[in-house]
């Protein structure tokens, strides 16, 4: 904030209450010159600013979409647009959005090659699966077919033994 100095010849409590009412006007000044550099952000702006942000930004907020997802998309909207298209990209844009773990296969041997298998977790399908088919629908690939493959890690246990046995090796020449 500003440092307020005011003339010398005023002292004492006239001059600290003056100062300090010249103090608070400045910093609720400064306040309301902030506010639209505030509302530029996604993940603070007030609500009706991140609409006009996604209108502005091509998103559109589905139905039971919680705030926090819909702060996300619309911040990194740019981003994700540039990412649209690759097999890295897509990996990014699910990282970004928190879905999670993404492995994407083009042109698998036995079916059609315009189809991309995207493998996730049972639990991603089952929490995200309304972002995931707006994911796949703004940010895919023009004249592909996505597939989903579910995914379900297993916790497997190996246990060693040790046994003997005796060997030899026999060679025979002609």
């Amino acid at each position: 904030m500003i440092e307020i100095k005011l003339p010398f010849w005023l002292s004492g409590e006239q001059l600290t209450r003056l100062t300090r009412a010249a103090r608070r006007y400045w910093e609720r000044v400064e306040h309301w010159l902030r506010w639209p550099l505030r509302q530029i952000d996604a993940e603070t702006c007030a609500l009706g600013v991140l609409d006009l942000l996604a209108w502005q930004r091509n998103i559109t907020r589905f139905t039971g979409e919680p705030e926090h997802l819909y702060r996300l998309r619309v911040k990194y909207a740019y981003a994700n647009a540039v990412d649209a298209g690759s097999v890295a990209g897509v990996k990014r844009i699910f990282q970004r959005l928190g879905v999670g773990y993404l492995e994407v296969e083009e042109r698998t041997p036995g079916r059609d090659w315009d189809v991309i298998t995207l493998r996730v977790t049972d639990g991603q399908l089952a929490q995200n699966a309304k972002l995931l088919s707006i994911i796949i629908g703004k940010y895919g690939r023009t004249c592909r077919r996505y597939q989903f493959e579910v995914i379900t890690p297993l916790t497997a246990g190996v246990a060693l033994t040790e046994f003997n046995n005796t060997w030899t090796t026999d060679v025979a020449t002609l």
